[in-house]
This record gives structure tokens, sequence and C-alpha cells, in this order.
């Protein structure tokens, strides 16, 4: 069974490489972008699975981001996780209301994070915790 794969979409490369190492644990595979304009290229060309989208982006925020891609037929069924460090107070409603799967905020409880990409992607829930 080939690895489901997982788009990173944050312009942090130490938390694309710690997100990577800890979704490969997982048995992912983790692929990248950097900025709003290389999200959008990469969901065409790399065709993930579902998409980690950070909303403090280069290049687009991740509003415009998340709007986009629900826009274009190639990307808009695709999970879409915000993980951000952004105040959930002032962003989570919007992109839920934009179609993400989730929101978390920096840093991500890795057990809950887990549980809803698994969900997101339609997979059965791990049921011991501490495997995460």
């Amino acid at each position: 069974m080939d690895a489901k794969r997982i788009l990173i979409v944050d312009d942090d490369r130490d938390q694309q490489h710690g997100l990577a190492i800890w979704l490969r644990a997982q048995g992912y595979e983790a692929v990248f972008a950097a900025d709003g304009i290389q999200a959008i290229s990469a969901a065409r060309k790399e065709r993930p699975d579902l998409i980690l989208l950070d909303i403090g982006l280069p290049g687009g925020d991740g509003h415009l981001v998340l709007d986009r891609l629900k826009a274009l037929s190639h990307s808009a069924s695709l999970p879409i996780i915000v993980l951000s460090a952004k105040d959930p107070a002032s962003h989570e409603d919007r992109m839920m209301k934009a179609g993400a799967e989730a929101y978390f905020q920096k840093p991500a409880d890795n057990a809950e994070l887990l549980a809803a990409i698994r969900r997101a992607l339609g997979e059965e829930p791990i049921v011991d915790a501490a495997a995460a």
C-alpha cells in the first residue's frame, strides 16, 4: 500500500522539517510548499491526499490559499487542516467556514493532530494514543 501524501504549506523550514519527520514516523509521505503560490502549484503537481496549511504565508496568506484551493477542480475536495500560530479566536471560524477540516494552534498536540489527519483521510483511528 502506498503511503498517503501530505502537503505541508509553511514558510518555517524548521516547522516543515519537524512535521515531515513526525509524519514519516506515522507512515505518511511529506511534500512541501513555502508560500501561497507554491501551495497552489504543489497541490496540482504533487497530488497530495491532505494539506496542512499555515495562515501566515508570503505570496498569499492561508485564507487566500484555502479559498483558491477550494475553488479549483483538482483540489476542491482535498481535506485541509490549518496548523497556525495565529490566534484561533481571529481565524478559526473563518477557516472552518471556508472548508478547512480542522484548525490547530501551534504547537499542536500530536495525538489530536494525528486523529484529525486520520479522520480527514478516512482512516481508522489509532486506539493507543501513546503511538502518536
